[in-house]
């Protein structure tokens, strides 16, 4: 495996629908606004990440999200284009650092950081099994 070249960037796209907004949240609380979600920007920006990471994997490895700091600054409506996009910026130790952003059709909707580790996904559901509700 070569070493990932600070800069590599790779994106993700989406066009919102019904399902992406914060209106359709199926948590039980106060009523959200019919437009683009916080939590699908995120999840598109780790998609992006993700992207970049995959040429780095070996088989059974995944790349999971760590830590993400991101500011929402914009809203975008139903049926709005959302690209976020991700840029590795370097690494500390085995965490992979990244500079996210997404764009809408009008411009940014939304920046910050993002890392992201290489996993085997034996490990990770491992993981998950020990925390599993005790029947």
């Amino acid at each position: 495996m070569t070493e990932l070249a600070i800069g590599s960037t790779a994106t993700a796209h989406l066009t919102v629908r019904p399902l992406d907004l914060a209106s359709n949240l199926q948590i039980e609380g106060p009523a959200f606004p019919a437009v683009f979600a916080t939590s699908r920007m995120v999840a598109l920006m780790e998609v992006a990440a993700a992207r970049v990471l995959q040429p780095q994997l070996n088989d059974g490895e995944l790349s999971v999200g760590v830590t993400i700091e991101v500011k929402h600054t914009a809203a975008t409506p139903p049926r709005g284009n959302v690209t976020a996009t991700a840029k590795f910026v370097g690494r500390d130790g085995k965490l992979f650092l990244f500079e996210v952003s997404a764009a809408d059709d009008a411009g940014e909707i939304g920046r910050g950081t993002h890392t992201r580790a290489i996993i085997t996904n034996e490990r990770l559901l491992a993981g998950a099994a020990k925390r599993a509700p005790k029947s």
